[in-house]
Formats: C-alpha cells, sequence, structure tokens
C-alpha cells in the first residue's frame, strides 16, 4: 500500500490479503448464493496452507470450494445453493460426513447476526425463526421478551463477529471507495461493517469520479473508512455471476458441481 497525499492507496495482491489471514480465524464472504462471489479470493484460499476456519456465508461455491480444499472447522449460513443447482455437492458431503461444525439459521436471523456485529450490540431481537426448527437445531439461541406492554417474545440473535470480509465489487478506486452495478448490494455492507478488516475484489479500479458518474448514488454503499485493501480481479466473481459484467458460467459451474478439476486446481 502507498500514501496519495493524505489518503492510503490500499491496491494489493490475493496472494498478501491471504498472507494477512491466520487460522482459525472467522471469516465473512459476500454475495449470495452463486452470485457476485469473491472467489479470486475463495481460490486464494483454498490454495494456501490455512485451516480451521469459520465461515460465514449466504452460500454458494465459496462454502463449497472451502469445503473441499479442508479449510473450513464450521459453517455459518442461511443456505448453501448454487441457486440453478439447489446444492453445492461438497458442502453437502462435509455436511453429511459430519466433517465441519455448522450453524444453520434463517436468512434474516443471520442478517440481524451480521447487523448486531456491525452495531456493536450483543444481540439483536427479530421474529425470525420463530415457529421452526432453527430453534431447535440451534438449542444455544435464546429468547426474550419485550419489556413493552406487546410482552412478545423474540429471539435474541447474537452478534455474528468477523475477523475479515472479503466481498466483490464491479468498481472501486485505489482507495476502496466501491461500488456494485447489478440489482442488489446482497448484504456486503454488512459484512464490512461487522468486520476487523474488510478486503474487496472489483472487476476494475477507476479513478474516483468516474464511480460518481458511474451510476446512482445507492451503488456507493461501501466507502474507503470500510475497506482495508482493494484487489483488482477482473473476472474475479467467476464462474458465479457479476452483472452487468457478465453472468453465471453455467458450463464452467456443472463442471465444478460434477467434480472437474477446479477443485482439484485449488489445492
Amino acid at each position: 500500500m502507498k500514501w496519495q497525499g493524505t489518503v492510503r492507496d490500499k491496491r494489493m495482491s490475493a496472494d498478501e490479503v491471504v498472507g494477512g489471514l491466520r487460522d482459525g480465524m472467522t471469516i465473512g464472504i459476500g454475495g449470495w448464493g452463486s452470485r457476485r462471489k469473491p472467489m479470486t479470493l475463495v481460490t486464494a484460499i483454498a490454495k494456501s496452507s490455512l485451516r480451521d476456519l469459520t465461515v460465514v456465508s449466504y452460500g454458494g461455491p465459496d462454502v463449497g470450494l472451502l469445503c473441499a480444499t479442508g479449510k473450513v472447522r464450521k459453517a455459518v449460513y442461511g443456505f448453501v445453493s448454487l441457486d440453478s443447482i439447489p446444492l453445492d455437492p461438497y458442502f453437502r458431503k462435509a455436511r453429511q460426513n459430519g466433517e465441519i461444525e455448522v450453524a444453520e439459521y434463517d436468512e434474516g436471523a443471520l442478517q440481524w447476526g451480521l447487523y448486531a456485529a456491525a452495531l456493536r450490540l450483543p444481540f439483536l431481537p427479530t421474529r425470525a425463526g420463530l415457529g421452526s426448527d432453527v430453534m431447535t437445531v440451534n438449542p444455544g439461541l435464546k429468547t426474550v421478551t419485550s419489556p413493552y406492554e406487546d410482552g412478545e417474545e423474540l429471539v435474541a440473535m447474537p452478534a455474528i463477529h468477523l475477523d475479515v470480509a472479503l466481498v466483490h465489487m464491479n468498481r472501486a478506486d485505489r482507495f476502496g471507495n466501491t461500488q456494485y452495478l447489478g440489482p442488489d448490494i446482497y448484504f456486503d455492507d454488512l459484512y464490512c461493517m461487522a468486520a476487523e478488516k474488510r478486503y474487496v475484489s472489483c472487476e476494475r479500479v477507476v479513478d474516483t469520479a468516474e464511480l460518481a458518474a458511474g451510476g446512482p448514488p445507492q451503488s456507493l454503499r461501501i466507502n474507503r473508512m470500510l475497506v482495508d485493501g482493494v484487489v483488482e480481479a477482473p473476472g474475479g466473481a467467476g464462474f458465479t455471476s457479476c452483472v452487468p459484467d457478465y453472468g453465471r458460467d453455467e458450463v464452467a459451474q456443472k463442471a465444478y458441481a460434477g467434480g472437474d478439476l477446479f477443485v482439484e486446481a485449488s489445492r
């Protein structure tokens, strides 16, 4: 990293990002299913010597690849899906064989856990999970009673604190201001807010002025105060989608799910 006046140039390589990670960390991975996953960074982890990671994700091939390469001790997730292929086969194998610990939450509860961490709160109350097996498969979840007249019983969703967040954006400048150009931020902003360190890969590093001119204000959701490193990685979400730059590569995804060389090449 270099200083540009009073602002840090945060450009770095994927290997430099992974070099700063340690065994046993809790790593949040942005995107959603098989959409806009930071696969360049995930693959770099898969090729590293890292072990015993806790991975927090609305999961897709990020979780599957890290399970297949023996990096995951625990997975915390709302689902693990390839979208057009319902289940990631490598996660399913690890889950069914008891190779990893798991915490499976309602999608809304997972969001609330990240939000609680972002707000530096111990928990947030939510209805998500009530009346479902979420409470059964997570016996450690507790409920609280509203102190107001309604007296409603609510789930006390604990904060999900992250050591590191990894997300992928369409554009970023060298200082860490980022931009998504697709239909949804997913919860990438919450991952960054909940983490101690935040690394963003992007399709292209551009001048700050181009970010401001390249989309609506809401597309600039993650700013430089929430980013510790920027990795320029064209195609860095592939084979998952990163619209409008590219869609999901269904051929490559089917090859991955069928046990093709993608996983072996990442070992």
